[in-house]
C-alpha cells in the first residue's frame, strides 16, 4: 500500500516565497514566508494521509495500528514515526542552535514536566524525551554554519581583523587552542553584559566591512547577520564556526550538541522526530545559555560534506550514523524498478511523475512533483514507474559507522 499525503507547510518567517511554491506547482511568490514542508507523523504538524478516500492523520493511523503502519520498527523506537523528511527553504538565516543527546532530552523534558512549563510556553526548552540528529542535502546552493572551526584558523580570522575589544576575550583561545579554549570563549561571549556585547559586535562588523581578505565570506556573513539582527551577540559567535557551501547533491550530518545555523538554500532534510532546539542567538526566541552550554560539542575542525553513495544503477545514498532515518535519492528512467521496503517509508517526488506501485496488488500512489506518499511498515515492496527522481527517508538498519 502507498498512501498520498498532505503536508503542512510552515511560515516561520525565515523561508522562501517561491522555493516550496514552486516545487509544489503553486503560483509564485507565495502570500508569505514557507519555510519548512513537513512530511510525517511529528504531533506538531503531523501530516494527513488520504486512504480510500479519506483524510486522517498520520498520527491516528499509527495509533490505531502501529503494527501495521510501522511494521518491526516498533521493537527499535516504539509505536512511532522515527523520522520526519522536510523540504528547507531559508531565504534568510536560521537562528544559531543546537541539539541534545538522547539522554539530555529524556532527563531535560523530564524536569521541565516535574516542574510544570507549559509544552507551548516560550521559554520551554525540550518539547519531547528524543534527539534531533538531522542531515541536509542540497538541492541549490546552500550556505551553512556548522561546528566551530579548527581553533588556529579562528584565531588568524580575528588577528586579520584587529580588534582591540577581542583580545581579552581570546585569551583563553590562545593558551589553549583547543575545544577547551573554545568553549572558554563562547561562554564569554553568551555570559558579557549586554552593553559590552553590543559594543563588541559593532566593533567586530566595522572590522569585517573592511575586510577583503582569506576570510572575505565569513566577513561577508557577519556584517549581513548584524544587519538582520542588530547587537545580537550571535553576530560574534558566528565567526567561531565553519563556514559551508554545498553543492546540489552534496549533505552535512549534524549530530547532538553541534552548534549550527542554516543561513541560505534549499534542500531536503530528514532528522530523528523531535522538537529539541536550544538556541545561542541570531533569534528573538528565547535563548537558555546555562541549557545550551550543557549540551554543546566544542570539538573543533571541519564539518565532512558527504556525497551520494551509488547502491544500484538508479539508487543512491547518504549514509549517516543515525539509526532513525536513512535518505536516498532514485533517478526513475519510465522502467519498473523494485525498491524492497525494511519499515516504513516517506516518498517525496522532486521532479516529474512518478508512481508507487506495491508488489501485493495493493493501492497505488500516482505523485506529481512536490507530492509525497507515505508507504506503511508492512508493504514489502513496491515498484517505481515513470520518469523523475524521488527522495525515499527510512529508518537505517545498517548505520555508518561515526566519523
Amino acid at each position: 500500500m502507498a498512501d498520498l499525503l498532505s503536508c503542512t507547510v510552515m511560515p516561520y518567517a525565515w523561508g522562501s516565497r517561491t522555493a516550496i511554491a514552486a516545487l509544489q506547482g503553486r503560483p509564485t511568490p507565495s502570500p508569505g514566508p514557507e519555510a519548512e514542508l513537513w512530511m510525517g507523523a511529528h504531533p506538531l504538524a503531523p501530516s494527513r494521509v488520504i486512504r480510500a478516500g479519506t483524510s486522517i492523520p498520520l498520527t491516528e493511523l499509527i495509533a490505531a495500528d502501529s503494527a501495521r503502519e510501522l511494521g518491526t520498527t516498533t521493537a527499535r523506537f516504539g509505536p512511532r514515526l522515527p523520522f520526519l523528511l522536510k523540504v528547507l527553504a531559508a531565504a534568510d538565516p536560521l537562528s544559531l542552535q543546537a541539539h541534545p543527546t538522547e539522554a539530555q532530552a529524556r532527563a531535560g523534558f523530564a524536569d521541565e514536566e516535574r516542574r510544570g512549563v507549559p509544552l507551548d510556553a516560550a521559554h520551554r526548552n525540550y518539547k519531547d524525551p528524543h534527539h534531533k540528529p538531522e542531515l541536509i542535502c542540497a538541492l541549490t546552493e546552500f550556505d551553512a554554519l556548522c561546528g566551530f572551526r579548527r581553533a588556529p584558523d579562528t584565531l588568524a580570522l580575528f588577528d586579520t581583523l584587529a580588534v582591540a575589544a577581542t583580545e581579552l576575550l581570546l585569551a583563553p583561545l590562545r593558551l589553549a587552542p583547543n575545544a577547551s579554549g573554545l568553549s572558554s570563549v563562547f561562554r564569554a561571549i553568551m555570559t558579557m553584559d549586554a552593553t559590552e556585547a553590543a559594543g563588541l559586535v559593532e566593533a567586530v562588523v566595522a572590522a569585517c566591512r573592511a575586510h577583503h581578505g582569506a576570510f572575505s565570506r565569513e566577513c561577508e556573513w557577519a556584517v549581513r547577520l548584524a544587519e538582520q539582527y542588530p547587537g545580537d551577540r550571535g553576530v560574534v559567535s558566528a565567526l567561531l564556526l565553519n563556514l559551508v557551501r554545498l553543492q546540489p547533491g552534496e549533505a552535512i550530518y549534524l549530530d547532538a550538541g553541534n552548534l549550527h545555523a542554516y543561513l541560505r538554500g534549499v534542500g531536503i532534510e530528514v532528522m530523528a522526530s523531535s522538537d529539541n532546539v536550544l538556541r545561542g542567538g541570531l533569534t528573538p526566541k528565547h535563548v537558555d545559555v546555562d541549557e545550551l552550554l550543557k549540551v554543546l560539542d566544542f570539538t573543533d575542525g571541519p564539518v565532512p560534506v558527504r556525497r551520494p553513495q551509488p547502491v544500484s544503477s538508479q539508487e543512491d545514498v547518504w549514509e549517516t550514523p543515525a539509526a532513525e532515518f536513512r535518505l536516498a535519492r532514485v533517478h526513475v528512467d519510465g522502467h519498473l524498478s523494485t525498491r524492497t521496503v525494511d519499515g516504513p517509508e516517506v516518498v517525496l517526488c522532486v521532479e516529474g511523475h512518478v508512481r508507487i506501485v506495491p508488489t501485493d496488488d495493493t493501492p497505488a500512489a500516482a505523485l506529481r512533483q512536490g507530492q509525497a506518499a507515505f508507504v506503511p511498515g508492512s508493504t514489502t515492496a513496491y515498484t517505481l514507474d515513470g520518469t523523475g527522481i524521488v527522495f525515499r527517508a527510512s529508518t537505517n538498519r545498517s548505520p555508518h559507522p561515526r566519523d
